[in-house]
């Protein structure tokens, strides 16, 4: 529920405040307390004032803390340069090249501080943290020259920026930020809110809008389409339809995204607990066939199949995860996402192929493959798919004391999990998941009567995305050594 302030919601939502011109919001006219904010984040902006630079919360943890949530990260902007802020703070990283941030590194805790920018730079909340394998190119180091790096502004022929380091004022910062409900100042020097944009009005009304053309900022950077869809499904706001109008002409623009960047975007669009709304977002706006096409091919052509039931169940479960606070991991969520186009694989295979290890294996290297055309999966993900798929078979059919082995491998806990969805939604036994389910939380005596009771019984089709619980079945051969147990 939106905590009350008194604003204006009189003014139109089309009316634009003159650069320089803010609407200052009173500490008494809002509902932003320092008690709800990182004890880290009041340290950086203590010591921004005390050296007499300018220092302000800005962006999303503004919005959230207005509408009353506790946000995840707390940005700070500032008219320090990077140098300086380097000098000022012992516990200082410069990071990225396509636009320098500061990290103020607090053991875990990080808070990221940008220097006010000119013109339409995205803002640094856009710019992926570099990671372990990219460190040595995106972290700057002492003898980096700040004139070069600090002046260029460079964009490819469709308007993208790919690099935006011209700095300035507050005035000029604020028209590059996304969105009117993330353009929203916290001054530490007197607990005022600056509102440049109408984006309290926006807040109160559940809106999302773009600053400045819309056209112009989706071409200079396509991820904002997809921060548009995370926002509507997080927030429950609504993009308004100047927002919503150019995204079926420009969603191709996402394809020049590097593929490293939107893996980073995916994981928030499903792993921030809203995946289910997100997924729902990106289809109503033709977005999730740019990042997926196999699984959107798939997905038009089996529309309301169990494959689509199990993602959407899948990503329900995942939000349920996140609201619990418990883990939740990429390895699972790409399974998810790669089945249809796993399923669409195993069965262009023959029948009796099906349950075996390999074809099950091949038919999820060809996904992959597929997928990492458009999104980067990182190398310990894509083997925790392939691992996951490979022990269907073998969850299905347990075989005796065999299966009690079963329990100790490292993927077991994600491979039962993508079981039992199976099994709930139709498309694996459900007696053995449950019998799977009973088998871990008795004693060890108990197990092994169960494993010596367990009747052995046809497999069932791992990757099958037909609409029955069952495969066809094939006579029964003498295992061997590489098939799937």
């Amino acid at each position: 529920m939106l905590k009350l302030f008194r604003v204006d919601l009189n003014e139109p939502s089309s009316v634009t405040v003159a650069p320089g011109a803010p609407r200052i919001i009173p500490r008494a006219e809002h509902p932003v307390s320092r008690s709800d904010i990182s004890p880290n984040a009041l340290r950086v902006l203590y010591r921004l004032k005390e050296a007499g630079f300018q220092a302000f919360l800005v962006g999303g943890c503004v919005r959230d803390l207005i509408i009353g949530r506790h946000p995840k990260d707390f940005d700070v902007a500032t008219d320090a340069l990077p140098d300086e802020l380097r000098r000022l703070f012992r516990n200082c990283r410069l990071v990225g090249r396509r636009f320098r941030l500061a990290h103020i590194v607090y053991g875990r805790d990080v808070i990221e501080v940008a220097t006010f920018r000119a013109a339409s730079a995205p803002p640094p909340s856009e710019d992926p943290v570099p990671s372990r394998d990219e460190d040595e190119d995106e972290l700057l180091d002492e003898g980096d020259e700040a004139g070069e790096q600090s002046v260029h502004r460079v964009q490819n022929d469709h308007g993208r920026l790919l690099r935006d380091n011209v700095y300035g004022s507050i005035d000029e910062d604020i028209w590059r930020r996304d969105f009117t409900v993330n353009a929203l100042y916290y001054n530490i020097a007197d607990f005022s809110i600056w509102d440049y944009t109408n984006g309290l009005a926006d807040i109160h009304a559940q809106r999302l809008r773009l600053i400045g053309d819309v056209e112009t900022r989706y071409r200079e950077d396509p991820v904002r389409m997809l921060r548009a869809a995370r926002f509507e499904a997080k927030l429950g706001f609504a993009l308004d339809a100047e927002g919503a109008a150019p995204i079926a002409q420009l969603r191709q623009l996402l394809a020049g995204v590097p593929p490293a960047r939107l893996f980073d975007e995916i994981t928030k669009l499903f792993l921030g607990g809203h995946g289910a709304g997100s997924y729902r977002v990106l289809r109503e706006r033709g977005l999730f066939g740019v990042l997926f096409p196999a699984a959107e091919r798939y997905l038009q052509q089996h529309p309301g199949s169990l494959v689509e039931e199990l993602l959407i169940q899948g990503l329900r479960n995942t939000d349920a995860r996140v609201a619990e606070d418990k883990p939740v991991t990429p390895t699972f969520l790409f399974a998810l996402l790669l089945y249809g186009p796993i399923a669409a694989a195993i069965e262009a295979l023959p029948s009796q192929r099906w349950h075996e290890a390999q074809a099950i294996l091949e038919a999820c290297d060809q996904a992959l493959r597929e997928a990492q055309q458009r999104v980067s999966i990182p190398r310990r993900i894509a083997l925790g798919v392939r691992e996951m798929y490979a022990l269907q078979p073998r969850l299905e059919v347990p075989g005796g004391r065999r299966a009690l082995r079963l329990l100790e491998q490292p993927r077991f806990r994600a491979a039962f999990d993508l079981l039992a969805l199976r099994a709930a939604i139709g498309l694996a036994p459900a007696e053995t998941a449950q019998w799977w389910t009973t088998l871990q939380v008795v004693s060890p005596d108990e197990r092994e009567q169960m494993a010596d009771a367990m009747p052995r019984s046809p497999r069932g089709a791992p990757g099958a995305a037909t609409d029955s619980s069952t495969a066809p079945r094939r006579r029964r051969r003498r295992r061997s050594r590489s098939g799937g147990g």
